[in-house]
């Protein structure tokens, strides 16, 4: 699911206007979060994109070259022997997908906090969804369930399963390589904001070799590289610690909420030996701080 920024974003940085223009919309959001919580409605804007859509729309764009690489971006895995990942908690996610008693509902997602996890519907058709359940299994989930469990009609018995807990590598570039994207941290779902972040790391990274190439200092851009996504991941850690702190008081939560502030030490180690910000981003070229 995309929000309206996140589309602007990608949107702006390919020249494409009308970039998932016909997707599935969700202009409503209903949340249950909480203990004894009550469904609170609230204004959404976001489209909905699956993964092989996203790519086949984009990857057009991309020319390829046929010139060996000056520097590598690291994308996936593996990464390089020096890169080890560092995670923040041990909540697992399964997807699977859900029939919806009323069709009508295509334009509004649901979530839900249970005293074991959390659920979140997401709607990509009339009458159907996808359904995200974190902490435990999707049928566990929905026998806690006083408010999604409603919203379905019938569901899937398989699930696929992914990590959806907060992790990022260290460290994040090297001699002529970077890492970016999913390969450089993943985000918890909940917060949504994984994709646009992951842009913006592009577009550093892009900055960043051009500072190198342009004959700056390889060191310290390298350095401002990993105090920027190190400070972006702490915002993210943040963000999970709020949701959390509200979402449930039972030991699911807290086990992963001592995890997400073992996180936020982490990353203040990290920030503090890395200095302050040396570089701002203006115009896609980074420009060093006076």
């Amino acid at each position: 699911m995309l929000s309206d920024h996140a589309l602007a974003l990608i949107r702006d940085i390919f020249d494409r206007a009308d970039l998932f223009r016909d997707a599935p919309h969700i202009r409503r959001r209903m949340v249950a979060w909480g203990p004894d919580s009550t469904p609170l409605a609230l204004d959404h804007s976001a489209v909905v994109v699956s993964e092989a859509i996203l790519l086949k729309e984009l990857l057009p764009s991309l020319t390829p070259s046929d010139s060996a690489p000056a520097w590598t971006i690291f994308a996936s895995r593996p990464l390089p022997a020096p890169a080890e990942e560092h995670p923040f908690g041990s909540r697992m996610a399964s997807a699977i997908a859900v029939r919806l008693k009323d069709a009508s509902a295509a334009e509004t997602c649901w979530i839900e906090s249970l005293e074991n996890g959390w659920l979140f519907v997401i709607p990509n058709a009339p009458g159907s969804a996808w359904l995200l359940a974190v902490g435990s299994t999707p049928a566990a989930l929905l026998s806690e369930s006083g408010i999604i469990q409603e919203q379905i009609a019938e569901a899937q018995t398989s699930a696929g399963q992914f990590p959806a807990y907060p992790r990022i590598v260290s460290p994040l570039s090297g001699d002529r390589w970077l890492a970016c994207g999913t390969a450089a941290m993943a985000f918890d779902p909940l917060c949504g904001d994984g994709t646009a972040h992951a842009v913006r790391e592009a577009i550093l990274a892009s900055a960043v070799i051009r500072a190198v190439a342009n004959d700056g200092p390889v060191d310290g851009i390298l350095a401002h590289y990993q105090a920027r996504l190190t400070a972006g991941f702490r915002r993210h850690l943040a963000l999970c610690r709020e949701f959390y702190t509200s979402g449930g008081n039972g030991p699911w939560w807290r086990t992963e909420l001592d995890s997400i502030q073992q996180g936020i030490d982490w990353c203040d180690t990290r920030l503090k030996s890395h200095g302050e910000f040396r570089y701002q981003l203006k115009d896609f070229e980074l420009h060093a701080l006076r």
